[in-house]
């Protein structure tokens, strides 16, 4: 006989399968579609093992994973919202953390507060593991838009100054990251990806 504890976690994981039809900016090589939530979870997460000898400070790489992985998952029901929408992103923060209260308290109790705990340490980003989850979920879509060719982020408007205001934070955490994001920033002006300026 299967427990209530077992049932509870694969209704959890049967969730998730919501986050693959979380569409985000991000495209993918070819362009058929644009990338979704769960893809952008996986890269991130695989990136943390690869970069993390970049890191400024000492991390717990399981810590940084959990948020990695679970960071998105109250997309499933608020939704992406655009990172330079600052307007919309103040106000999907209630309904964020109504998700996280309903999708992980799907899980046991002592699961759940583990979960939230987790994911309100990436929302806070005070300690060096959300500071390096940080980095990570806001260098991969500047790859992302380089590496794929991502033209359809043109038609937002983005300066390089904008992309820079808003990502300098990662030269904070890690120089050699920054020095590789502005690198990379500069191509996807040259793409005509972001307007110079």
């Amino acid at each position: 006989m299967v427990g209530s504890r077992l049932e509870r976690q694969m209704n959890f994981i049967f969730e998730l399968e919501r986050l693959k039809v979380v569409y985000r900016q991000n495209g993918i090589l070819g362009e058929s579609r644009h990338e979704n939530s769960a893809e952008h979870s996986w890269h991130i997460a695989v990136m943390a093992f690869v970069l993390r000898e970049y890191c400024g400070e000492p991390v717990d790489i399981e810590r940084v994973l959990k948020m990695l992985l679970i960071h998105d998952v109250v997309e499933i029901h608020a939704g992406d919202t655009f990172l330079y929408d600052q307007e919309k992103r103040d106000a999907v923060k209630e309904a964020e953390a109504e998700a996280a209260e309903k999708i992980f308290g799907m899980l046991p109790d002592d699961q759940k507060g583990d979960f939230l705990a987790a994911w309100r340490e990436f929302e806070a980003g005070e300690t060096a593991e959300a500071r390096y989850a940080a980095v990570l979920d806001n260098l991969q879509p500047m790859l992302n838009h380089c590496f794929t060719d991502n033209l359809s982020i043109a038609g937002k408007g983005l300066t390089r100054s904008r992309v820079m205001e808003k990502k300098k934070f990662i030269g904070d955490f890690s120089g050699e990251l920054w020095e590789y994001a502005l690198k990379v920033l500069d191509e996807s002006v040259k793409k005509g990806q972001y307007r110079e300026g």
